[in-house]
């Protein structure tokens, strides 16, 4: 159980039975009256989002959420297939639940699974990855003025703006939060 002041981004919390996170949290304090936090939620099982207000001292319950680490072992249609380490347990995550974290998963790789009542709803993959160019257009020689980048496909389908020297099979490391390119990895 916890209460109102808890409404803090990242926070987890029950509502109607079903499992929400914090998107969006805000403090309003009218002229006179009681206090209100104004939230965005979004449900972890669906990724449908929704505002809510709630009263400043009202009882909140927290999600009871459990983290395990687990390894990514292949992909099967729709759905993907995670691997405890210590029991060798597999669960299946399917692609709606994953949305964007798939264009992040590398086979063998291993990712932190949360689980809600036992069953998988996200994954958060390590910060960075390393993935293989498998298109892109030719930079041109000499053309290094300003910022400039072009769209390189990477080998989980995932599409990062690169600068112009980047070159098709090239090895880059990607940050997973912002799914931007950071480095070339070297071989």
């Amino acid at each position: 159980m916890g209460d109102t002041s808890d409404l803090k981004k990242g926070f987890k919390m029950l509502l109607d039975g079903k499992p929400y996170v914090v998107v969006e949290s805000q403090f309003k304090k009218p002229g006179k009256g009681q206090a209100l936090f104004k939230v965005k939620l979004k449900n972890m099982q669906t990724g449908a989002q929704l505002d809510r207000t709630f009263k400043s001292g009202e009882n909140i319950d927290k999600a009871d959420t459990e983290e395990v680490d687990m390894q990514y072992l292949y992909a099967e249609g729709d759905q993907y297939v995670f691997m405890d380490s210590t029991t060798y347990e597999q669960m299946r995550i399917s692609k709606e639940q994953l949305g964007d974290n798939v264009f992040f998963l590398v086979d063998n790789m291993t990712v932190s699974v949360m689980l809600f009542e036992g069953r998988p709803i996200d994954i958060t993959p390590p910060t960075f990855v390393e993935l293989e160019v498998v298109e892109t257009e030719p930079g041109f020689k000499g053309d290094t003025s300003g910022n400039t980048t072009k769209h390189a496909k990477m080998s989980t389908g995932l599409i990062v703006n690169v600068p112009l020297f980047i070159n098709q099979n090239e090895w880059l490391k990607i940050d997973t939060r912002t799914a931007s390119y950071v480095e070339r990895v070297k071989n």
